[in-house]
């Protein structure tokens, strides 16, 4: 099917927006880990030991609400994983949290563990020789996903790409799992980035991941296998040509080992959390922050998603599943999303659950906070439409006073500014019994076009929960409620509000 040109320019300008730079690894010039003391970490059927019976029936389930605690739960697991490490992210970033992530995984290829990670092509933020590299472990597998957009592509592959086959080169993975011994999984908002884990310096997101243990691991662990072995995952070794004499690949993980070691990449204090671990882990089974329960349903879209339906619609399985709890609502719909883009089937969708009497509230990103300014001009077009359908609307304010309990990480601690503050969650409470944390997001592109994730917790314990944090996180000094008289636009440079009215006349909502 043929595009407009006005959709192409749209692409371009968000292949644009995804790039970033990619960091060069050169040669470690100074031995930091002799200095380190590593002490064992234990394993990992060591910790899970005491609470083996109840993971064979039940899921222990607990929200990660803190980037650093988050950050610091990956580490661990990843320390004391014993047999496999299997990993899924739609954003991988070569920078501090990036690098240090690989090491973690290189010291567990080194032990032993079986590592496979799987990146979407579109925003692989790291060069393609360094890639080779880690993949050269031979406990390390590393493959790209759709792979007609970036890595081991050039700029005209890539147009020639979108303009031949505008729905392929659009069809993303997500999807954001991560699967320790297919008993532990954390899934999520957050992809493989400073940012989302409260460690840039002047952008971070407020997200949002699910520590899943136990029975629906197993889920996680097939809907992963299926990606893995998709057509569409394809062996990095395979899409770029590197002489073996140029991979330098033990050089390369030397680099990463003393990368980490190097106090002023990673702090002591955060090796320190990590090492304390295991009396955390204790503590939130004993607090009750664990919540065991038999109702949980991890549920992701098919590699192949639409990847044959013309146009660009189509839906899917994890739009299905929405779909159905917005309509089997009967009282209350709590909503998070990044990015609010609506069509008539959502907007029908709304509008009937108002009309029987369902209470909806959404929270999104304000133009003074959103990283995504196209994605707010699809939703500014439609903004007055939703708030006459009686949903409520709130808008996050960048510097949302909640940013001072959640953005807790060590850098955080140090910097004199606070940076600005986004909404990144991708949450649901419907009628304060049935929580929903995934990767989709509010807008066509999930819908449609990238696969995507979820996970469905039946239980009103974890779903209060949830709500009480989403109430926390709309409140007046954190959220503006926007009404048919008022928009905080105005808190937003005259630049970003100049972007977003022109977008509106180029760019199809359908591509959003």
């Amino acid at each position: 099917m043929k595009q407009p040109l006005t959709t192409i320019i749209g692409l371009m300008l968000l292949l644009i927006g995804c790039s970033g730079a990619k960091t060069s690894i050169s040669q470690a010039d100074q031995d930091f880990c002799d200095a380190i003391h590593m002490p064992d970490p234990g394993r990992l059927s060591e910790h899970l030991a005491p609470i083996r019976d109840r993971m064979r029936s039940q899921t222990g389930v607990m929200s990660l609400e803190e980037g650093d605690m988050s950050m610091i739960t990956r580490g661990w697991f990843t320390e004391t994983a014993e047999k496999s490490i299997d990993i899924q992210y739609f954003i991988f970033s070569a920078d501090n949290v990036g690098l240090i992530a690989v090491d973690y995984f290189l010291r567990a290829a080194e032990r032993g563990v079986k590592v496979r990670l799987l990146i979407d092509d579109i925003t692989v933020k790291a060069e393609a020789r360094q890639l080779v590299a880690v993949d050269a472990h031979p406990n390390i597998e590393i493959r790209i996903f759709n792979p007609v957009a970036n890595v081991g592509k050039t700029f005209p592959q890539k147009l020639g790409n979108a303009i031949t086959d505008f729905r392929g080169f659009n069809h993303r993975m997500h999807n954001k799992t991560f699967v320790v011994d297919g008993q532990v999984v954390i899934t999520g908002g957050r992809n493989l980035a400073i940012e989302y884990f409260d460690y840039s310096h002047e952008y971070n997101f407020r997200d949002r991941d699910v520590l899943l243990i136990g029975a629906a691991a197993t889920s996680v662990q097939q809907s992963f296998d299926e990606f893995w072995n998709s057509r569409f995952s394809v062996p990095v070794t395979q899409l770029v040509d590197i002489p073996a004499s140029e991979i330098r690949a033990e050089r390369t993980w030397t680099y990463l080992h003393q990368y980490a070691c190097n106090p002023q990449n990673y702090w002591p204090q955060v090796r320190e959390k990590i090492m304390r671990m295991p009396e955390t882990f204790e503590q939130i089974q004993a607090s009750g922050e664990l919540v065991w329960t038999e109702n949980v349903a991890f549920i992701s879209d098919v590699p192949e998603k639409n990847k044959e339906t013309s146009g660009l619609g189509g839906g899917g399985i994890v739009t299905d599943e929405l779909i159905r709890l917005v309509e089997q609502a009967t009282s209350t719909i709590e909503i998070q999303t990044p990015y609010l883009v609506t069509t008539d089937l959502s907007w029908d969708l709304f509008r009937r659950a108002t009309d029987r009497g369902v209470k909806i509230r959404i929270l999104t990103n304000s133009l003074a906070s959103t990283d995504n300014l196209m994605a707010f001009s699809g939703y500014k077009r439609d903004r007055e439409t939703l708030l006459k359908t009686g949903i409520e609307i709130y808008e996050f304010k960048p510097d949302a006073a909640v940013r001072f309990a959640i953005m807790n990480s060590a850098l955080q601690e140090t910097i004199e500014h606070k940076p600005i503050f986004a909404i990144h969650s991708k949450s649901m409470v419907v009628d304060g019994k049935i929580a929903m944390i995934g990767t989709f997001n509010l807008d066509p592109r999930s819908a449609n076009l990238n696969t995507e994730c979820i996970t469905v917790i039946y239980d009103e314990t974890v779903a209060m929960r949830l709500q009480r944090v989403m109430e926390i996180d709309r409140a007046p000094e954190n959220a503006w409620r926007t009404t048919l008289d008022w928009n905080p636009d105005k808190h937003a440079s005259r630049r970003d509000r100049f972007h977003i009215w022109w977008q509106k006349f180029l760019i199809p909502k359908s591509v959003l």
